[in-house]
C-alpha cells in the first residue's frame, strides 16, 4: 500500500470485526501489535475504540505517525505483515485500513453501515468539557514563565502560546481519551 499524502502527521485507521467468541484471543494479539508499533520511528500514539457492529465485536484502532514515510515503513514492515497474518483467523472481514492526513477521528462513525455521528449538541458538550478546564489551567502554568520573561507575556505572544498549548493538549492528549470514555453516551440513541 503506497501513501500519496502531504508530509505531516498522518493517521491510520484500522477496523477489525472479530469472529464470535474470539474476542479474548484478539485482545491478546492487539496488545502484541500495539507494543510492536510503538517501537517504530515516528509513532505518536494509538487509541483503540471497542464497540459492536452487526452482532460482532468491532475494534477501531487509530494510529498516528509523524510522517507519511514513517507510516509507510510500519505498513510495509515484516512485523506488521506477520502479526496481521496471525490475526486473520480471528477476523470476520479481514484487515480493514484507511489512511487519512487529518489529525483525528474524534466523532467520525467507524464505517458507513455503523451508527451516524453523535448529535452536534453531544459533540459540543464533550468538547466543552475538555477545553474549559484547560482554559483555566494552561494560563496558570505559563504564568511563571511570563513573569520571568515579560516580553513573552505580551498580549499577542501570551495568547499564541496559551492557545497553541490548549490545541495541542486537546488534539493529542485529551480528546481521544475523553471521546473513548464517553463513547457509550455519544452513540446512545433515544428510545422511540
Amino acid at each position: 500500500m503506497d501513501i500519496e499524502l502531504a508530509d505531516g502527521v498522518v493517521t491510520l485507521l484500522v477496523r477489525h470485526r472479530i469472529k464470535q467468541g474470539r474476542d479474548q484471543e484478539y485482545e491478546t494479539w492487539l496488545r502484541q501489535i500495539i507494543a510492536k508499533a510503538r517501537t517504530y520511528p515516528g509513532h505518536l500514539g494509538i487509541d483503540v475504540v471497542r464497540g459492536h457492529h452487526a452482532g460482532l465485536a468491532l475494534f477501531t484502532s487509530v494510529l498516528r505517525f509523524a510522517s507519511t514515510g514513517q507510516l509507510q515503513q510500519w505498513l510495509d514492515s515484516d512485523d506488521r505483515r506477520d502479526l496481521v497474518q496471525q490475526a486473520r483467523p480471528l477476523l470476520a472481514d479481514g484487515d480493514q485500513t484507511e489512511i487519512n492526513a487529518e489529525r483525528e477521528f474524534w466523532f467520525t462513525p467507524p464505517e458507513s453501515g455503523a451508527p451516524t455521528p453523535p448529535p452536534r449538541w453531544k459533540q459540543a458538550c464533550v468538547t466543552f468539557l475538555v477545553i474549559l478546564p484547560l482554559t483555566f489551567l494552561v494560563p496558570l502554568l505559563w504564568k511563571p514563565l511570563f513573569a520571568g520573561w515579560p516580553w513573552l507575556g505580551g498580549y499577542v505572544q501570551a495568547n499564541v502560546l496559551i492557545t497553541l498549548s490548549i490545541v495541542l493538549l486537546v488534539v493529542y492528549v485529551f480528546m481521544p481519551r475523553v471521546t473513548r470514555l464517553f463513547s457509550q453516551w455519544l452513540q446512545a440513541r433515544p428510545v422511540g
